[in-house]
């Protein structure tokens, strides 16, 4: 049976990318996208576009939109990045980062959740400067804390779903070559892809909850 997997910020990316390997693989492909792209088109997948993840009633436009079509892999991708210290501080910066990072993959999630059947997964794109236990360096400060809280929610949904059977995993795709850092990556989109289509194949309700590098290590909270 085709899966179905449905990721947000599909445009571009490690998104773009997943979505392009995903199809590969011969599954069906939704992708959620305030704009499209000219390289998202071309995939022919399905584009759910003009959706804010950020916004609660576009969410609900979204869920409207997927109907009753169940979901097999839900890939929150999404994401934001600005860099914040002491001395050089944007309170607004910060909260538009808990908003795209943390709120906004909680609130797809809980709108699309009647749609995710047993043995169905939910995919965090979070990264490993939300651990608390591996910050060695300060700055971030928006996205550190966005990101640590979007692994507090998502292991509260890895307990909460899995009476359901349904698994919840975050992961960290890597160092990756894409827009967000400038392009200053030490692994290319497709190669971080790769590695996250493997880690969310293993996923299951053994090791729901868990904190992954792409390449496999588990990392600290």
């Amino acid at each position: 049976m085709t899966q179905h997997v449905v990721i947000t910020g599909a445009n571009r990316g490690i998104g773009l990318e997943l979505a392009k390997q995903y199809v590969s693989a011969g599954a069906e492909v939704t992708a959620v996208v305030r704009q499209s792209s000219e390289e998202l088109d071309a995939l022919g997948v399905n584009v759910i576009s003009g959706i804010d993840i950020c916004q609660p009633e576009q969410v609900q436009l979204l869920a409207a939109q997927m109907g009753n079509k169940s979901i097999d892999i839900l890939i929150n991708n999404a994401g934001v990045l600005h860099n914040e210290t002491l001395a050089e501080m944007d309170f607004a910066a910060i909260e538009q980062q808990f908003a795209v990072n943390a709120l906004a993959p909680l609130r797809v999630t809980h709108a699309l959740q009647h749609l995710l059947p047993a043995g169905a997964k939910v995919a965090m794109i979070t990264s490993r400067m939300g651990s608390i236990a591996d910050n060695g360096s300060g700055g971030y400060i928006g996205y550190r804390m966005s990101k640590a809280a979007l692994n507090a929610a998502a292991v509260s949904l890895a307990h909460e779903l899995k009476p359901r059977a349904v698994a919840v995993g975050l992961f960290h795709p890597g160092f990756v070559q894409t827009r967000m850092v400038g392009f200053a990556g030490d692994i290319s989109p497709e190669v971080a892809a790769q590695r996250l289509q493997q880690r969310i194949a293993e996923l299951d309700l053994a090791n729901t909850g868990g904190f992954w590098h792409a390449n496999g290590e588990r990392l600290p909270w």
